[in-house]
């Protein structure tokens, strides 16, 4: 295992979740990994669990990937530490869920700053450091949100955000190809993460039994998104740039059960 030996990544909500889970398997594949959170408790026990399994790991936090000159920072820190980035992988995100008549401003402009403002900032500063290493990869965590509707999920600004991931992915990657950098997406389905468990996948929620309409019959796990987003950023995909791989279990295959 070591697809990514003397690889710099940096790695955004790295947490909880998949951004735990990343941290974790990309330092096993020999990465040295540079994580950041708004979680400061979360985000040291990651540190913790990647250094107690043999990895390398350091991180800053807390961090709002919304504060440009906080942004900056990070990255150019970490390019200074460690001579350079390799990859970016902007799995950082906040969203929340409502229907277009109860979305007030407020909602529809926390959820595009925190999935699109975000993205763009860490992407805008790590790119003259990935310029600078001949290349590199960038990783953007879109989600079937941004490729179908739903009736039983209201939520007008997530579509809207992670819609706008999708396409940001095949802008940038048209633009760093040129600079031997590969930009990807990984769109994830339903996951079993912290966040998914108190809002979509709560026992009030309508979406609580969407396992029966998966054919694959159950919930994702973080790490299934995981060895996606590694393949996409390692050198097994070298020809691979501008894609959206979904990992949902087949659920966008079938759209009434999406729906």
């Amino acid at each position: 295992m070591s697809r990514l030996t003397g690889k710099i990544a940096l790695i955004t909500g790295t947490a909880s979740g998949q951004g735990r889970a990343a941290a974790l398997l990309f330092a096993a594949e020999g990465a040295t990994v540079v994580g950041t959170d708004l979680d400061a408790d979360g985000a040291a026990g990651t540190v913790e669990m990647v250094r107690a399994a043999g990895g390398r790991m350091d991180s800053t936090h807390p961090l709002d990937l919304s504060d440009e000159a906080a942004v900056k920072a990070w990255i150019d820190e970490a390019a200074a530490r460690h001579g350079g980035i390799d990859i970016l992988y902007n799995n950082a995100a906040a969203t929340r869920f409502s229907p277009l008549t109860e979305t007030s401003y407020k909602d529809w402009s926390f959820t595009l700053r925190n999935e699109l403002d975000t993205v763009f900032l860490a992407t805008k500063h790590a790119w003259s450091h990935l310029i600078a290493r001949g290349g590199g990869s960038v990783l953007l965590v879109g989600s079937t949100a941004g490729i179908t509707g739903s009736i039983t999920n209201h939520r007008v600004a997530h579509t809207t955000g992670k819609g706008g991931i999708v396409a940001m992915t095949r802008q940038l990657a048209a633009e760093g190809a040129a600079h031997g950098i590969r930009v990807n997406c990984v769109s994830p389905g339903m996951i079993q993460t912290p966040a998914s468990a108190n809002t979509l996948l709560a026992d009030d929620h309508p979406m609580r039994t969407i396992a029966r309409h998966i054919p694959l019959g159950r919930i994702g796990a973080p790490e299934e998104v995981v060895r996606c987003a590694l393949f996409l950023v390692s050198d097994d995909a070298s020809y691979v740039t501008g894609a959206n791989l979904v990992i949902d279990g087949g659920w966008s295959a079938v759209l009434p059960g999406a729906s």
